[in-house]
């Protein structure tokens, strides 16, 4: 298959990608430009560390299982993480309240992953890298590394990972650097959240018992 059109545009930016999309052309030859240029072209961008994309629609108006179907091609590709997208109807409807976005990678050492909303990361954090979130962080993987919830001041947000091992914790403006045996003992999921303004952390399964919002996630 050649695609010969230019409907998608891929830009870097400073902190990411930028995809313009034709707002004239037909919805379906935009969707498959899309999927073939994510496939074929730009592998040196499209593959690798996680980067954030900003989705511009241009002038045209579309439903949600329109702008879903956009969003899906998108994920995936397991390290694109969709931070906005802009259509004259809605504005980053995708990150509302109860939205999860998922994605799938590690974050290594020296890579800072900045989401605004809740996340789910299926992958690790290693040593000296960092998720940061303005919602809710629920890791799939070790969290070894920093992890900053509620980063717009959110306090009842929570941290949540499958192995617990982090070097720090942030919800809001609370600060907690865990003590050095964790690495050191067998942990299940657990998650971290606040009480009293301190830090406390308990077993995954407490989660819905302790945390009133979180009947929004039990799909997750």
């Amino acid at each position: 298959m050649t695609v010969k059109s230019n409907h998608v545009m891929i830009k870097g930016i400073k902190d990411g990608l930028v995809f313009l999309m034709d707002d004239e052309c037909d919805l379906e030859e935009l969707l498959s430009e899309l999927r073939y240029k994510l496939e074929h072209s730009h592998q040196n961008i499209l593959s690798g560390p996680i980067i954030h994309v900003d989705v511009k629609l241009g002038s045209r108006v579309v439903t949600e299982d329109q702008k879903d179907a956009i969003l899906q091609i998108l994920k995936k590709k397991g390290n694109l993480l969709i931070r906005s997208i802009e259509s004259p109807d809605a504005k980053n409807d995708h990150n509302d309240a109860k939205a999860i976005t998922t994605i799938t990678g590690i974050i290594r050492s020296g890579q800072v992953l900045h989401h605004e909303g809740n996340l789910l990361l299926l992958g690790d954090v290693n040593p000296g890298g960092t998720v940061s979130c303005t919602g809710h962080i629920f890791i799939m993987g070790a969290l070894r590394g920093m992890a900053h919830a509620g980063s717009a001041g959110d306090e009842e947000a929570i941290i949540s990972a499958a192995h617990f091992a982090p070097t720090q914790l942030r919800i809001a403006e609370v600060i907690s650097r865990p003590p050095d045996e964790w690495e050191k003992r067998e942990a299940g999921m657990e998650f971290a959240y606040l009480q009293n303004g301190q830090m406390q952390i308990d077993k995954t399964s407490n989660i819905v018992r302790l945390h009133r919002d979180f009947n929004a996630f039990k799909g997750v």
